[in-house]
């Protein structure tokens, strides 16, 4: 091969490899262009019912008498599952309109666990996890609630806790759209075990327990 054809050979190559990284450069500007904000919206081909007349929440409109796109539910209309038939199960009171004495609820040792979840979460920043009325919250200067093992509120009918934590007292917010009506009554249940537990006799012990107790 001669010298000339063999200097042609090499640039043409060198000639190739700059076009290629010219063209790579070029199509990486491309790729990263993210384009400029416009006002217009997208070209929208096929809208598959996307773009809709609606009416935006408490907004006027011209259909109903009243101007108010939004209309009230219908007299009588109950949620599904929220049929509060039993004023002792959903208020907690008796047929004279008395608090309960006790629990309408079938109290379990599942339900206990789930009374103490519900009342670590809900009860337990101000009223302390033991009940004393101490807890953390009383730190950055909450007035401090009463203790759950004072002899007023140890003999307070079950129904008083549970319209409490339904509706609150005093500076103590209700929990009536945060905290399930099953789950007021487990934490109900569970105030009780505390209660029993801080104030508990010796004739609560099991008798074949009694003599491991110093």
């Amino acid at each position: 091969m001669k010298l000339g054809s063999i200097v042609s050979w090499f640039q043409k190559r060198k000639r190739l490899r700059v076009s290629l990284i010219f063209a790579m450069t070029a199509f990486m500007l491309v790729a990263c262009f993210r384009g400029q904000p416009k006002e217009k919206p997208p070209i929208h081909p096929i809208p598959d019912m996307d773009l809709q007349p609606r009416y935006m929440p408490q907004s006027e409109g011209d259909f109903f008498a009243n101007d108010m796109t939004m209309r009230p539910p219908v007299y009588g209309t109950v949620p599904r599952g929220d049929l509060r038939t039993s004023d002792s199960l959903y208020r907690g009171v008796g047929p004279g309109g008395q608090p309960l004495a006790e629990n309408p609820m079938d109290v379990d040792m599942q339900m206990l666990e789930r009374g103490q979840r519900q009342f670590n979460i809900y009860c337990a920043p101000c009223h302390s996890k033991v009940g004393d009325g101490r807890g953390i919250m009383i730190d950055y200067n909450y007035v401090p609630p009463a203790s759950f093992h004072s002899e007023r509120l140890r003999n307070a009918p079950d129904g008083h806790i549970f319209d409490v934590i339904t509706n609150g007292l005093r500076n103590m917010p209700g929990y009536a759209h945060q905290i399930t009506v099953r789950d007021r009554w487990a934490i109900v249940a569970y105030v009780r075990a505390l209660q029993r537990g801080q104030n508990a006799a010796l004739s609560d012990v099991p008798e074949e327990r009694q003599s491991q107790l110093k």
